[in-house]
């Protein structure tokens, strides 16, 4: 349902909960989550950008995850990476271009649950929870 780019992003903001508000060098990061260096910096880069972490460079330096970005939800996480809408597309679980309620495939129904739910946990668990997942 979501990207590996995401899947990455995620991982890494867990690391950096997990890390206390310490600054962490990224290869710590690419280390302890095994995460490739090059991809890894290109992720950092555009969380960065994004106001969710805070780099400093030279010796003591590293990324730190911006103390207001705890109470952001995932789901805008995803939508950095994955684009708008990550928790509401109607994506067919078939792949049918015409799958609706007035028109449904056999797993529609079930598939839509499945969507409110996946949509509720973007929106409901923040960035501070990932603090309990592990690498």
């Amino acid at each position: 349902m979501i990207s590996q780019t995401s899947k990455y992003a995620l991982s890494i903001l867990g690391y950096l909960v997990r890390t206390s508000g310490n600054r962490s060098r990224s290869e710590d990061i690419a280390q302890n989550t095994g995460i490739p260096a090059n991809y890894l910096s290109k992720i950092l880069n555009q969380l960065r950008k994004q106001g969710l972490v805070e780099a400093e460079k030279g010796w003591g330096g590293g990324f730190r995850l911006r103390r207001q970005a705890l109470k952001r939800p995932i789901g805008e996480v995803l939508e950095i990476f994955d684009g708008l809408g990550v928790a509401t597309r109607e994506d067919c679980v078939f792949g049918l271009p015409q799958c609706r309620s007035e028109n449904p495939c056999p797993l529609h129904f079930y598939w839509e649950r499945i969507r409110a739910l996946y949509g509720e946990m973007l929106s409901q668990t923040r960035i501070e929870d990932l603090g309990g997942v592990k690498d």
